[in-house]
């Protein structure tokens, strides 16, 4: 075997979207100086527990950390899939970091995938599991995913500190590979559904953050829905918390979320440690914060929320050799970063142009002509 060349990177940000990007391309990396000069160095858990994620999926990849956690050196393998898999996610990130890098490994696997994730479902950090269910999924159809296979399903809900959650996550892999797409039309909003969960508190503060939300958006809207979900016993996980996660559906199918979850901090997050049982947000609050979030998302324009323009730039990038034209409102930085990074690991531009009228901005590209080469022949 021939020397094995290391793309040199440096620093902890996007770690997860370098380990994703590096696992499709197949390019070997060296991460340096991982937080060196942080109190306390390294990979944080939820890091190393994703690394040991993609150790499930992928076969043959190779990690290795050195003894302060400030060095990986990653070399992917290739991408199984597999059913019956099972991970512990931990409590330092929600369930929903692990899943959107799992969606598009995936598709490109020699098997589908079907995996139990353990961990937080809901948290104020990441997009909730209700978001990743109404959202996210429904990107991917745009892309020419089939829908029969993908699902994911709520065992049971987990918020922090203790966690608790269980979700079963099921993905098709693609027959060859996703299908270009021109999805520029964000259309008017025509409804707008929610769920608000309670997990080890009354269901009354799930009908609060329902009744504030619903004050904001039904002046604007009449067909306003949100279901709740009061989750007790085994399945309510193991800390108090509430939420609620709304998603708003246009007339050209796209689909703007907003959420959040409040529940006790975690230890590491928690600066003031004689004080971690700080007084929670009222109920009341909660739901008139995200019915304005949403509004913002709305007003903001784009076929996406600013949370998933990351993951639309990396579909359009792993499209046939074909032009791929989307349309969001302004660039969020995890978005901006994505766009580097594709342009690093795949070699993908993006051609961009601002409508100021609208405030949106208009992406084009050509696709690296990405295949499921690893798919298993009939």
């Amino acid at each position: 075997m021939g020397k094995v060349s290391y793309m040199k990177l440096k620093g902890s940000q996007n770690l997860r979207l370098r380990l994703l990007l590096a696992t499709l391309s197949s390019k070997s990396i060296i991460i340096e100086d991982i937080r060196a000069d942080s109190t306390w160095p390294g990979l944080r858990p939820h890091e190393v527990s994703f690394l040991r994620l993609l150790e499930k999926v992928c076969d043959d990849c190779v990690v290795e950390i050195n003894e302060t956690g400030t060095k990986l050196k990653y070399k992917p393998g290739i991408i199984m899939g597999g059913r019956h898999l099972v991970h512990d996610c931990g409590v330092s990130r929600s369930i929903s970091y692990f899943l959107e890098p799992l969606i598009v490994l995936g598709l490109f696997g020699k098997k589908p995938l079907t995996i139990r994730l353990k961990g937080i479902t809901n948290d104020s950090k990441d997009p909730s599991i209700d978001t990743f269910r109404s959202t996210t999924l429904p990107i991917l159809k745009q892309f020419g995913v089939p829908v029969e296979g993908l699902e994911l399903k709520i065992e049971s809900r987990g918020v922090a500190p203790k966690g608790g959650g269980e979700v079963v996550l099921s993905v098709p892999m693609v027959p060859n590979s996703l299908k270009a797409t021109k999805w520029v039309d964000e259309g008017l909003v025509k409804r707008i559904r929610g769920v608000s969960f309670s997990t080890r508190v009354s269901v009354q503060f799930e009908n609060t953050m329902i009744h504030a939300a619903r004050g904001i958006l039904n002046p604007l809207l009449s067909d306003v829905h949100i279901f709740t979900d009061h989750k007790a016993g085994a399945q309510a996980g193991m800390s108090p918390g509430y939420g609620i996660s709304l998603f708003a559906e246009t007339t050209s199918g796209c689909v703007i979320s907003a959420d959040t979850a409040v529940s006790y901090a975690r230890g590491e997050d928690d600066a003031d440690l004689e004080d971690d049982r700080k007084d929670l947000i009222p109920a009341e609050e909660v739901g008139e914060q995200i019915a304005s979030a949403l509004l913002g998302e709305i007003k903001q324009g784009g076929v996406v929320d600013s949370t998933h323009q990351g993951l639309l730039f990396l579909l359009c990038a792993l499209c046939p050799k074909d032009v791929s034209e989307v349309r969001v409102g302004k660039l969020s930085p995890y978005g901006i970063e994505a766009l580097r990074h594709i342009r690093d690991f795949l070699g993908v531009k993006f051609v961009m142009k601002p409508d100021a009228s609208a405030g949106t901005v208009n992406l084009m590209c050509l696709g690296s002509g990405f295949q499921n080469l690893s798919r298993k022949v009939s």
